[in-house]
């Protein structure tokens, strides 16, 4: 499903990066952070037309022929980004909006974790 997942801080330092394909991981981790200027546009764009802030999903942000870039915010302002490989076309958007679902559940986990100080990376096992 995905190639590259990736978790942005407020301060848009890299939490996480996690890629399947480690010869790869370069250029993930800069689409990663070109991501992150589309996700300010989306956001700056939903301030100004003052559409549903409780909308997380931001849908589409980059597109290339191999990838395809996905990107989400939680209420905290924590960027998630997935990277899926273009020549996946059987993923629909709720299939998407799910995928993030769990991942967001997931970092509500690690953050309940009173061993885990927010704002430091994520460090997996």
């Amino acid at each position: 499903m995905a190639v590259c997942i990736g978790f942005i801080g407020k301060e848009n330092s890299p939490l996480f990066l996690r890629c399947n394909n480690s010869a790869q991981e370069l250029q993930f981790h800069y689409i990663v952070h070109t991501c992150i200027d589309f996700v300010e546009e989306k956001i700056i764009q939903s301030n100004k037309s003052g559409s549903d802030v409780r909308e997380l999903y931001l849908g589409l942000l980059y597109s290339s022929e191999e990838v395809k870039a996905y990107g989400f915010i939680t209420n905290t302002k924590i960027k998630i980004v997935i990277i899926i490989d273009s020549t996946n076309s059987l993923l629909r958007d709720n299939e998407i909006r799910a995928i993030f679902r769990k991942l967001h559940n997931a970092y509500t986990e690690l953050v309940c974790n009173p061993f885990y100080t927010p704002g430091d990376p994520i460090t997996a096992k």
